[in-house]
């Protein structure tokens, strides 16, 4: 990991490949979103995520706006990543364990950003790692051990 990434990471009581059905139906992604700011996910998109799919999101963050996203990394019930227009990613990746449990990491990428000192100045890695700790612990919710 580099200095412009924070990643969390949590076992989860279940397959990867549930964890992954989940995360590539951007219509699932405010459903286990602990941001608050992932609304909904906009009419249109797929309903499968892929590498090269882009799909867009209504958001909020003190204002409501709408976020168009791609998939850049892309790894069957493994990995998955996406970015938007500034670049920055989204990234999960999911390691199987001997008990049927999944090891997750989530990341915020801000190295990959048009502008990475900005976004390292500002609240958002801070911020961001709160809501992945939160995203975390809502996954673990649906699969109880």
């Amino acid at each position: 990991m580099n200095a412009r990434q924070v990643s969390v990471t949590k076992t989860i009581a279940t397959s990867p490949e549930k964890i992954f059905e989940l995360l590539t139906d951007p219509a699932q992604h405010p459903v286990i979103d602990g941001s608050g700011s992932v609304r909904a996910a906009r009419p249109g998109g797929p309903h499968r995520l892929e590498l090269g799919s882009k799909f867009g999101m209504d958001m909020k963050l003190g204002a409501s706006y709408k976020i168009l996203n791609t998939v850049v990394e892309y790894e069957e019930n493994r990995l998955i990543a996406w970015r938007h227009f500034n670049g920055h990613r989204w990234r999960w990746a999911l390691k199987p364990l001997e008990n049927g449990h999944t090891e997750v990491t989530e990341t915020f990428d801000w190295s990959t950003a048009r502008t990475p000192w900005l976004i390292g100045l500002s609240w958002f890695p801070k911020q961001n790692k709160q809501g992945i700790e939160r995203t975390l612990a809502n996954l673990a919710q649906m699969f109880p051990p």
